[in-house]
């Protein structure tokens, strides 16, 4: 595994299992987020944006977690060895997404300028994360079924799984 995609709804935990992979493997990380959003929540141009996902994915390994189907499978799947969905349950996502957003705490996973704030966009954010599970992602895999079909898919649940998933690959330099 050198080129990992990873997919899930907003608060799944697709930052954190990125960043724990890019350690435990020795591979570098996207945060699809931080090439999407500039300073302020202004999105950039497709172009610009797709420019930089080519970029960031161009080595031969990496981490890269986010979803942007739509405007980035093309790009990704075809390359990747492995696909991670995380099936974290909604009300989960649905509660990290507020904890972190009433912690405002500065995110890895987001660029300079993009801070969470609770006003009418978070609210209309936090109905995108309760309708995540019915109203997108199956979008986002048929796309990712069509682009990408013979991509290993791993589903993980919860702490234990991804603990477990985690703990079952080689570390870094084979240490």
């Amino acid at each position: 595994m050198q080129r990992i995609v990873i997919l899930g709804n907003a608060g799944s935990g697709k930052s954190t299992l990125a960043r724990a992979l890019g350690k435990r493997l020795g591979l570098p990380v996207v945060h699809l987020d931080t090439l999407f959003w500039e300073a302020g929540w202004v999105e950039p141009d497709a172009e610009q944006f797709r420019t930089r996902v080519g970029e960031a994915i161009a080595g031969q390994a990496w981490v890269c977690e986010g979803n942007y189907a739509r405007r980035t499978f093309d790009l990704r799947l075809p390359r990747a060895d492995l696909v991670i969905w995380l099936d974290t349950p909604r009300l989960t996502c649905f509660k990290r997404v507020i904890v972190r957003s009433v912690m405002n705490r500065p995110r890895p996973d987001l660029p300079a300028g993009c801070t969470e704030k609770l006003d009418r966009a978070f609210l209309t954010f936090l109905n995108f994360v309760w309708q995540f599970d019915c109203g997108y992602r199956p979008g986002i895999d048929a796309l990712r079924q069509a682009i990408g079909p013979d991509v290993a898919t791993v589903h993980l649940r919860g702490s234990r799984q991804i603990a477990a998933f985690l703990a079952s690959l080689p570390a870094a330099g084979g240490q």
